[in-house]
């Protein structure tokens, strides 16, 4: 249970959460609880609902502002110990709490998002209440936005559970209160799962919960605050990628029986106008330098780990001059395969390692995504992503076999 908990009136059973996961962030919080209970007066005015700041006992003021926000729907605030990092944590305790409120229906939304709406509430919680398992929310992005999504996640998750989901890890969700068992049940709850991983850690379950699984399209873009895409990438790499490599010995059973994947039911598409999203920055220049600065630190563990097929291909890849670059999506998905499963056959310090070989190999994936699509539109070059979501598909039984 959360380490400290402030119930004022008292709450003891709900029909729908909103839980909102913080850490030091009093300047937004306000804001973000306003438009959450407009949402839930706007469109689940007939359900018993409840806002639960779920946080890491943050020192800014954050619960007093939670607590000050005008509004009339009961509010419960939890925290971790103090010294306790990590949105995991948080939602850990979120979990807890919903269980014992024998709440039908969860939604949770990041507390940092600038452009949040009251009809994101509906979209994350309406498909739940019609009786999907688990909402993911399809936010309007630029090409080289989340390109750990569009270049690893994305394809490697629909490949071994066999459903389309666009943004499995993008931080806000809804979900039917019965799946809160099996998330405090699984036997998967690592550091990783406690920090970034918990995003990609929760749709994972839910995929082999064979649960109806939807995406609510939200016709815009997700902003938050400026922050450095560099600054926490290894841990984030590292985090979200063991735990994908965590859960496939947990699920493999499941996944090796899944062949061809199917699209997941779309709701929200006619609710507002789709606005475009903000340019990103891209430094393909800076992106080539790491890869070249990866093979010349990594070359070794990569000729140990991968076949006669792969290795040699690498090092034709390195060869190449920056604006010819290329990195053959058949080639990514071998790599992808045979680390996944030297993963689970290796100690604790040599998957650290291994995850840090695989980066500038992502890292020159990214730059080749980026020759490709450079003179794409968005749709083009969502085209594109898809295209490479059918080759790790045609690759797949290779993963099989060598998994087994």
């Amino acid at each position: 249970m959360a380490f400290y908990e402030e119930n004022p009136q008292h709450i003891t059973k709900a029909d729908l959460v909103v839980g909102i996961p913080s850490f030091n962030e009093a300047a937004s919080i306000g804001h973000t609880v306003r438009v959450v209970e407009q949402g839930l007066k706007e469109y689940f005015g007939s359900l018993n609902t409840v806002i639960v700041n779920c946080d890491n006992h943050s020192t800014d003021g954050t619960k007093e502002q939670f607590f000050a926000s005008p509004g009339e729907i009961p509010r419960i605030y939890l925290s971790t110990a103090p010294g306790t990092s990590g949105k995991g944590n948080n939602l850990r305790n979120l979990f807890e709490k919903v269980r014992e409120l024998s709440a039908s229906v969860v939604v949770v939304v990041e507390s940092d998002v600038r452009n949040i709406a009251p009809y994101w509430i509906r979209n994350l919680g309406e498909p739940i209440v019609r009786g999907a398992g688990y909402a993911v929310p399809l936010y309007v992005r630029h090409k080289y936005e989340a390109t750990l999504t569009s270049s690893l996640i994305y394809p490697f998750l629909r490949c071994l559970y066999g459903r389309r989901i666009r943004q499995p890890n993008v931080g806000d969700f809804g979900f039917k209160g019965q799946l809160v068992d099996k998330f405090l049940d699984s036997p998967v709850w690592t550091e990783a799962v406690r920090h970034f991983g918990i995003d990609i850690w929760m749709t994972n379950i839910a995929l082999s919960s064979r649960v109806p699984i939807c995406q609510s399209f939200m016709g815009c873009p997700k902003i938050h605050r400026v922050k450095d895409p560099y600054a926490h990438l290894r841990v984030m790499f590292h985090q979200v990628l063991s735990t994908v490599f965590d859960l496939m010995s947990v699920y493999a059973d499941f996944w090796r029986q899944v062949k061809w994947s199917k699209p997941a039911a779309l709701f929200g598409t006619d609710a507002h106008e789709v606005e475009t999203p903000m340019p990103v920055d891209i430094q393909p220049v800076k992106l080539h330098e790491r890869f070249l600065e990866g093979f010349d630190k990594y070359s070794g563990i990569w000729q140990r780990i991968y076949d006669q097929t792969v290795f040699p291909k690498l090092q034709e890849i390195r060869s190449l001059e920056p604006q010819h670059f290329s990195f053959p999506t058949p080639t990514w998905a071998r790599v992808l395969f045979d680390a996944a499963n030297v993963y689970r056959r290796s100690s604790e310090a040599e998957r650290s390692t291994l995850l840090d070989s695989l980066l500038p190999l992502y890292v020159g994936k990214v730059l080749s995504f980026v020759k490709k699509t450079e003179r794409m539109s968005l749709q083009q070059a969502e085209e594109y992503v898809e295209n490479e979501c059918v080759i790790f598909e045609e690759h797949k039984p290779y993963m099989v076999k060598v998994w087994e």
